[in-house]
């Protein structure tokens, strides 16, 4: 009686999940502006459309962008800027005036969907804490006079910092020091069927956690039973990071009695460059990451609290920021440069399709440029071997063997086992010392495997798109032969509360 009783609950909470919810499932993308050539708005539209995106967060209420996205289709959440809350929330003439300027002068043509008010207030500005609900409020009561709050929901950005004793899960629960803010807030969400915003970053909870959570974890690869985190409370298993940073969020909710109010990811990804001391901000891992999360977004996976329910989800994000401060990995967590070139193909685990930024048709993985000699020469012979690659254009006397160094044998190697594997997500790893590039390495009467399009050009659900085109919404992409930032002011802040997540996760009993 206890199992069907808990049984139909889950049924309960899915069922008002349904009312709630942004529709659903989707993968959106998050626009930054910090870009030395930043795009028109013309061209970044263009591109949204080409690449079939459907959802998108702008960082503003910027007049040429909505101008832009009008007609599309393309649903909006616009911002009100962490330097504009203060005006909002104590006025709400202010509040209403930024209604009727940046959301009902663009409808119905641009078609916003929420107003994100501010990002991340509570750690990066606390001392506008205390108008962070009135602002809300007033939005909302001036959307409810323009007979627009039906259309228009009102929420606000959180990091997962916020989120103390987040594993095991079922015991997470908010900083209480911000108590006061956080439950009118989580009420004013869920009376008006809005949704808690969440920023969520497994790359920084890897980071941090000094070696002790698994890169497969934080990427969403698959791992053995064995190996998952379960929390005790629940007996539910958790096999990646993303899921239980969500379902800590869910928890936390609930300890407040404040429940029946979705999360939707606002913020994730992972970027594809970093310093020396961050080795793991790879293209190979980027791709991985985002195509994942892709994957289990997009077929409504949902969480281990919450199976089926989806978690709509915004990438960070569409341009690589060159104008961030802070380490190499602020400016690279995007899907494209600002010449709209991708900085990587986002893969679909499997058969060579590609999703989202694969603009060329042409992917290749190569040897990283200055990689130890020792561990290329390995690898290559290890491609060359029990890889399987097709190592014989580098023979003496064929096509490829000049130049006869060890990184141009390696790359042709290298892209023979990539292709080999249909492009998979961690087919271009090589112990580090390989990645993945749109630059085509072919020479002279040398020919990589892919150029040219030689991997061949397919399309699903629309028109060719590089070599695949897949919408990110919410199409069940198992049909597919394949399975698959932040803050915009400052540099991202330590999770340090994350890191005691994945730290007592390797040391729970597996059941």
């Amino acid at each position: 009686m206890k199992i069907l009783s808990r049984f139909l609950l889950l049924l309960l909470l899915i069922a008002s999940f349904s009312e709630v919810a942004l529709g659903g499932p989707f993968v959106g993308v998050n626009i930054g502006t910090d870009v030395s050539n930043m795009p028109s708005a013309s061209a970044v539209v263009a591109l949204l459309k080409n690449q079939q995106i459907t959802h998108v967060r702008l960082y503003d209420a910027d007049r040429q962008m909505l101008t832009a996205l009008a007609n599309t289709g393309i649903e909006v959440i616009v911002s009100v800027p962490n330097n504009q809350l203060l005006g909002v929330g104590q006025s709400r003439s202010t509040a209403a005036n930024w209604v009727n300027k940046n959301v009902a002068a663009y409808l119905p043509n641009t078609n916003i969907t929420a107003i994100a008010v501010g990002s991340e207030v509570l750690t990066t500005i606390p001392n506008a804490a205390l108008v962070l609900v009135p602002a809300m409020k007033f939005l909302h009561s001036a959307l409810v006079a323009a007979n627009l709050d039906g259309q228009v929901k009102v929420s606000t950005p959180h990091p997962a910092e916020l989120i103390l004793d987040s594993f095991p899960p079922s015991q997470a629960f908010f900083n209480s020091s911000w108590n006061n803010v956080m439950m009118p807030l989580l009420a004013f969400l869920r009376d008006t069927k809005s949704y808690l915003m969440l920023n969520v970053y497994p790359y920084y909870v890897y980071m941090q956690g000094n070696g002790v959570v698994p890169l497969d974890y934080a990427l969403f690869r698959p791992l053995p039973p064995n190996k998952e985190a379960v929390d005790p409370n629940t007996l539910l298993h958790y096999t990646n990071v993303f899921d239980a940073v969500v379902d800590a969020a869910y928890y936390a909710m609930a300890s407040l009695n404040l429940t029946n109010i979705p999360v939707v990811v606002t913020e994730t990804g992972w970027p594809s460059m970093g310093n020396a001391n961050e080795p793991d901000a790879t293209v190979d891992n980027a791709d991985t990451y985002n195509s994942n999360l892709v994957r289990h977004v997009l077929n409504s996976t949902g969480t281990p609290k919450l199976p089926g329910v989806a978690v709509n989800t915004f990438i960070y994000e569409l341009f690589n920021e060159d104008l961030r401060p802070g380490a190499t990995s602020e400016q690279n967590w995007g899907l494209f440069s600002a010449n709209s070139t991708p900085v990587y193909a986002l893969n679909l685990n499997g058969a060579g399709s590609t999703l989202g930024n694969n603009t060329s048709a042409q992917t290749f993985c190569v040897a990283l440029s200055g990689a130890d000699a020792q561990l290329l020469q390995a690898a290559l012979d290890w491609a060359c071997g029990p890889g399987q690659a097709d190592c014989s254009a580098i023979q003496a006397g064929q096509t490829c063997y000049s130049p006869n160094t060890v990184e141009d044998h390696a790359s042709y190697a290298f892209d023979s086992y990539y292709h080999k594997m249909n492009m998979a997500s961690g087919s271009c790893d090589f112990n580090g010392v390989a990645t993945i590039t749109t630059t085509d390495p072919s020479h002279g009467s040398c020919i990589f495997l892919g150029s040219g399009g030689a991997n061949g050009t397919s399309s699903v659900n629309g028109t060719v798109l590089g070599n695949v085109t897949y919408p990110l919404t919410g199409t069940n992409i198992t049909s597919l032969n394949s399975s698959a930032p932040h803050l915009q002011s400052q540099i991202h802040p330590i999770l340090f509360p994350l890191v005691a997540l994945p730290i007592l996760f390797w040391n729970l009993p597996i059941l």
